[in-house]
């Protein structure tokens, strides 16, 4: 290779070792707080990866299936679906998906998930097997347009204004908090 032909990729490999380098922060599962939509965090046994959340429109046919068994909401409030992958790193014990998740907003209200039948739904306070995950392979949830399963929140229509929303993930270690995009 010659001098000048080193010269001219010299900067560009740099730039492109630089970029791997920055796009490798924040890839980390140690952070606990401040985590966007798709990055990893671990609690315990468990890794979650918040995919995607959204309002649920129960006039909607494709949200009916997330909204199985909910009586449609009062006027003033909205579903919200947060949808998540979880998977048990234990190679030797079951571990149960805590039932503690809430959504805090900008004015420090609190809500809860609401019990779900939904084939959607993360099965919150049951055990997911040795190396395993949820949704569970081959499952409505997993083989869905999201890939993820879900869990269900009532909000009332003012908190859309008290943004960002924050999802808390109770574990070993947290909790979690998930800036949602909505």
């Amino acid at each position: 290779m010659t001098a000048r032909r080193l010269l001219r990729t010299s900067p560009a490999l740099a730039g492109m070792a630089l970029a791997l380098v920055l796009s490798a922060c924040g890839a980390s599962n140690d952070a606990k707080t401040g985590l966007a939509l798709g990055e990893p965090v671990q609690l315990g046994d468990l890794q979650y990866t918040v995919l995607f959340s959204r309002f649920l429109n129960p006039y909607d046919v494709e949200d009916k299936g997330y909204l199985v068994g909910q009586p449609l909401p009062k006027p003033d409030e909205l579903y919200l679906g947060v949808f998540v992958q979880v998977a048990n790193k234990s190679k030797t014990q079951r571990v149960p998906v805590p039932a503690g998740w809430s959504i805090t907003d900008t004015e420090h209200n609190s809500y809860s998930p609401l019990p779900s039948r939904s084939p959607y739904a993360l099965p919150l306070g049951r055990s997911i097997g040795t190396e395993d995950q949820a949704p569970a392979l081959d499952s409505i949830p997993q083989v869905g347009p999201i890939q993820g399963s879900m869990v269900l929140f009532v909000i009332p229509d003012a908190a859309t204004e008290n943004r960002p929303l924050q999802l808390n993930i109770p574990g070993p270690g947290g909790p979690a908090e998930v800036e949602l995009d909505i």
